[in-house]
């Protein structure tokens, strides 16, 4: 069964309710003071089902102090019956309403004249003529013009026809996609508590999800769902759907609040897009103050300005935009809502409140750049769906490679090409192989970075560790720490580590605590050459009774500078190991763990094997000043453990 929603369209008294009555049977003016009053004053819902085609109605008003109730639920339609009186043709409304649908890119629909038992055959045609004059060049311009009277029924079966033919050429929405519910309505049902409904623009709810309320990062849990006021087990994108959320008080929710999947979709208080201004509307001056609606929400915001596209200069003349012209903007917004690239919106201005333009969002999270520069100009282009594709790439692809490039090693986090891109997963997961198979980004732990960025601090971390080689050739090389720091500060986490372990297994550098160039190597004088080996013999012979390093270099005649230099060598070479205030020969701790080992082993069964202070220097022959440091160096490598005045080899 497909499912589509269908909202109608036209000035206020037209007939919009009356038809929607007329093919469902219900009446979606549920206000008291909407029945009484005969318009429609907020949203109403009803629904049809013919064949393999449900259709949920979204009957919207009319009159012109209701037009943002209109805009909430239009926002989230598949279709629309554009609705003109016979008997009073196209009215100020009816035009507001057309570039609503026209601006936020709704795909088809019919045009329904309705209260066509009211005039005569000519009387029609006249109006048929100035509709299809008034949709010229627009989506509706193929679109069937079905005369109708709700009064008589005459038409409704061919009305009916064409909603089926409408239905099977309507795409389908992603169920599979990241849960999107923009709120219309929020009530409570007594013994069941909060209920939400609105038109699923993408994924499925199903009892028992856990979902986020935005704005305010409010969980809650999906006690049930109805659709079309039907319990179902689930909800699917393109569906009307009425939803029983746990965890949060009809008070802390509005139209205009979204329920989505957790960490899928973001808040926005900034955005960049792509403006078309009416030819009927005033021109926009720079720093305009307007009303946004997307999706169900209407906040304020004011409008920076950026550059004309198609000019040659892209240049804002006088500080504003002539009416039908398009532009790129900055929105700033006075309140925060859930956007995403792609999301279509509505200008209107702020008094009088008429519509003035409409747009999509290019980028919901833009960086604080200047948007009159060349290269901010450059960057809207890039991010502009519209703009040519240079050698053919993908939007998408280039959109995400624009980020990359301004993230640079800090990265994009792959989870939020859905939430900022507006990409599927699906979608997105494609993209990123694209981009990593083709070399152009490197993903690491669930964040892409740009490759070019990468291999730009490669060869800083390759010309640094050559300037410390020059600078302390006698070092074995960077400290590991000191080079992440200095040639890949804020990057992503793990990429340093993957860059090092990239460049160790190319054989580029030597990877231990220390980073070397693979072609580093030790540049010692004669006399440096023959002061190491002398330390390190004297040291390996005096075992766990090592001498004092001046008098090492007295006794073997070595300048105290050079036997220092060479004593630091050994030690970063671990030769050496320092414990407390001596260097002892690594063979000789080796040798003294491989003992206290054989301490263990010779021990009888079922008894732990123990040594204290004076045993410690009576085994091997040293004094206090050498046991107990090797004592507690035993302890610290977890081959003793002390218990009072003894240790208990482990």
């Amino acid at each position: 069964m497909k499912h589509i929603v269908v909202g109608t369209a036209g000035h206020i008294d037209h007939g919009k309710s009356a038809l929607v009555r007329a093919l469902t049977g219900t009446d979606p003016d549920r206000l008291k003071e909407e029945q009484a009053r005969g318009i429609t004053i907020d949203l109403g819902f009803a629904y049809w089902t013919a064949a393999n085609l449900h259709v949920a109605f979204v009957d919207v008003p009319g009159h012109e102090r209701f037009v943002k109730n209109m805009l909430a639920g239009v926002g989230g339609i598949d279709a629309v019956l554009f609705v003109v009186a016979a008997d009073e043709s196209v009215m100020p409304q009816t035009r507001e309403h057309f570039e609503i649908c026209r601006l936020l890119q709704v795909p088809a629909g019919i045009v329904v004249l309705t209260k066509a038992d009211l005039v005569d055959q000519d009387t029609l045609d006249l109006v048929t003529l100035e509709v299809r004059d008034l949709v010229a060049g627009s989506f509706l311009e193929a679109a069937p013009v079905v005369p109708v009277s709700s009064k008589t029924g005459s038409g409704l079966d061919v009305l009916q026809a064409a909603l089926v033919d409408l239905g099977t050429r309507c795409p389908g929405r992603d169920a599979g996609g990241a849960v999107r519910l923009p709120i219309d309505r929020v009530f409570s049902v007594k013994g069941f508590g909060t209920v939400v409904t609105g038109t699923l623009v993408s994924g499925t709810i199903a009892a028992d999800t856990d979902l986020v309320v935005l704005p305010g990062e409010r969980p809650v849990k999906v006690r049930g769902v109805q659709v079309h006021g039907a319990s179902q087990a689930s909800a699917r994108a393109g569906q009307r759907a009425a939803v029983n959320l746990g965890g949060v008080d009809v008070a802390d929710l509005v139209r205009g609040d979204t329920v989505v999947s957790p960490g899928q979709y973001m808040v926005s208080r900034v955005c960049d897009a792509r403006l078309d201004l009416l030819g009927s509307a005033k021109p926009l001056r720079h720093g305009a103050r307007v009303r946004v609606h997307q999706g169900t929400s209407e906040v304020l915001g004011r409008v920076a300005l950026s550059s004309v596209v198609g000019d040659a200069e892209g240049a804002i003349t006088r500080g504003e935009i002539e009416p039908g012209r398009t532009a790129h903007v900055r929105i700033r917004l006075e309140a925060p809502i859930v956007m995403t690239r792609g999301d279509r919106f509505i200008l209107r201005a702020y008094s009088p409140s008429v519509t003035i333009a409409g747009g999509a969002v290019l980028d919901p999270a833009p960086p604080r750049i200047g948007i009159r520069t060349a290269a901010g100009r450059q960057r809207f282009a890039d991010l502009d769906p519209a703009a040519p594709a240079a050698s053919g790439i993908d939007p998408d692809e280039r959109a995400v490679e624009l980020l990359l490039t301004e993230a640079a090693i800090a990265g994009v986090a792959v989870a939020s090409l859905v939430a900022r891109m507006g990409i599927e997963p699906a979608a997105s997961g494609r993209l990123v192989e694209r981009l990593t198979a083709s070399g152009r980004a490197l993903r690491v732990e669930g964040v892409l970075v740009s490759a070019a960025a990468v291999g730009t601090h490669v060869a800083q971390l390759l010309a640094q560790l050559g300037d410390h080689h020059r600078q302390r050739p006698l070092e074995e090389g960077m400290p590991r720490e000191e080079a992440r720091e200095r040639a890949f500060p804020h990057a992503a986490p793990g990429l340093f580590d993957r860059v090092v372990n990239d460049l160790a297994a190319a054989r580029r550098i030597i990877a231990r605590d220390r980073l070397a160039l693979a072609s580093h190597r030790l540049d010692l004088s004669e006399e440096e050459q023959q002061g190491r080996d002398r330390i390190e013999t004297c040291y390996r012979d005096a075992g766990l009774k090592p001498p004092d390093l001046k008098e090492a270099s007295t006794t073997l005649g070595i300048a105290v500078g050079v036997a220092e230099r060479m004593a630091s060598l050994l030690a970063r070479q671990r030769v050496l190991v320092k414990v407390d205030a001596f260097l002892f020969h690594e063979s000789a701790l080796a040798g003294l763990k491989q003992d206290m080992g054989k301490l263990k082993a010779d021990a009888p069964a079922g008894v732990p094997a123990k040594i204290d202070v004076g045993s410690f220097k009576e085994r091997y022959g040293v004094s206090r000043k050498y046991a107990i440091p090797l004592l507690e160096y035993l302890d610290r490598e977890r081959v003793t453990r002390r218990v009072g005045d003894t240790r208990v080899v482990i």
